[in-house]
C-alpha cells in the first residue's frame, strides 16, 4: 500500500499520531472514520499524490496513534493543524468521511485560517443529527448510543470478540487494510478510546455545534459534501445538502454510487470528485 508515500510518527503536543504522506502540491488531510485507520484511502491516496501532497493519519485514539483522554473533535482539530505545521503546511484542505468529517467540520469551523477547502462524507453536523433524531434515526443509528454510554462500557461486549463485533467486507478491503483494521479492533484501549469518540460526540461535540449554531458562525471556506447513494443519508434527511446549508455560504455536492465505505468501494469516484473540488 500507497507507494511512494513515508510512513512515520509526528509528536502534535497533545497526541503522537501515525500518519503516511506523500505526494507533491497543495496539501489535502484525509481523516478516516470509525473503526477504521488511516488505511482506509490506500486506494485513494495514490490517485490525488500526482496533483496534492496527501497526508493520512491515524485520528488520535485511532489505530496506532497515541490514546490522550480527550477524544473530541476540536481536540483532533488541534491534532491535525499542528500536524500539517510541523509537515510544513500552514494551509490546506481537509477531507474527512464518517467519524473524520466532524474532525474535518471541526478543524475547519476552529482554524478557518489554516483550512482552504473543507469535504465531508456521509455525515450531518452532530447537532444536527441529534436535534433532528427520530424513531427511523435511533432504529439505524442505535450504537451512537450504546457506544456512547459511559456508565455501561460498551468496550467491555466489543473486546469480548472483536471480529463478531465488527464484521466489513474483507476482500472489498484489501488485505492489507484489513489487516491493520483487524490489528487496530483487537487492542482494547484503541476500543476504548473509539468509544470515547462517540462519548464526546454526545457530549461536548454536540455542545461545541450548539455554541457555534446559535452564534451564528458559518464554514469560511469552500464546502463539498459527498454522500453514498447505498447509505442512508437520503433516507433520513431528503436532500442531505439542505442540511449542510445552514452552515456553509459557499456549499457543492454530489452523491457517489456507493456504500458507505466510499474510499474502499468506489476510490476511482471518489479521488475524481475530490480532484474537481480541490
Amino acid at each position: 500500500m500507497f507507494e511512494g508515500f513515508a510512513l512515520e510518527r509526528v509528536d502534535v503536543g497533545e497526541a503522537e499520531l501515525r500518519v503516511r504522506h506523500g505526494g507533491s502540491g497543495p496539501a489535502v488531510l484525509l481523516l478516516h472514520g470509525h473503526p477504521r485507520t488511516h488505511t482506509t484511502w490506500h486506494r485513494v491516496a495514490p490517485l490525488l499524490a500526482d496533483t496534492h501532497t496527501v497526508v493520512c493519519p491515524d485520528l488520535r485514539g485511532y489505530g496506532e496513534s497515541s490514546k490522550p483522554p480527550a477524544m473530541d473533535k476540536r481536540a483532533m482539530g488541534r491534532d491535525s493543524v499542528a500536524l500539517m505545521r510541523a509537515l510544513g503546511h500552514d494551509t490546506f484542505a481537509v477531507a474527512g468521511h464518517d467519524r473524520g468529517a466532524y474532525a474535518a467540520f471541526r478543524t475547519a469551523m476552529d482554524h478557518p485560517e489554516a483550512v482552504d477547502r473543507l469535504v465531508v462524507m456521509d455525515a450531518v453536523p452532530i447537532y444536527e443529527a441529534l436535534t433532528r433524531c427520530d424513531a427511523k434515526f435511533a432504529k439505524a443509528w442505535w450504537h451512537w448510543f450504546f457506544l456512547g454510554q459511559a456508565d455501561k462500557p460498551a468496550e467491555r461486549v466489543i473486546s469480548a470478540d472483536p471480529d463478531a463485533w465488527y464484521r466489513p467486507n474483507r476482500e472489498q478491503m484489501g488485505e492489507e487494510n484489513y489487516a491493520d483494521y483487524r490489528r487496530a479492533i483487537h487492542d482494547p484501549e484503541t476500543v476504548r478510546a473509539m468509544c470515547e469518540d462517540y462519548r464526546a460526540g454526545l457530549a461536548i461535540d454536540f455542545e461545541h455545534d450548539r455554541q457555534d449554531r446559535e452564534a451564528g458562525r458559518r464554514l469560511a471556506c469552500p464546502t463539498l459534501f459527498l454522500w453514498s447513494t447505498r447509505d442512508d443519508m437520503e433516507e433520513l434527511y431528503g436532500d442531505p445538502l439542505e442540511v449542510w446549508r445552514a452552515w456553509a455560504d459557499d456549499l457543492r455536492g454530489e452523491p457517489i454510487d456507493s456504500g458507505h465505505h466510499i474510499a474502499e468501494e468506489a476510490p476511482g469516484e471518489l479521488a475524481a470528485a475530490l480532484k474537481r473540488f480541490l
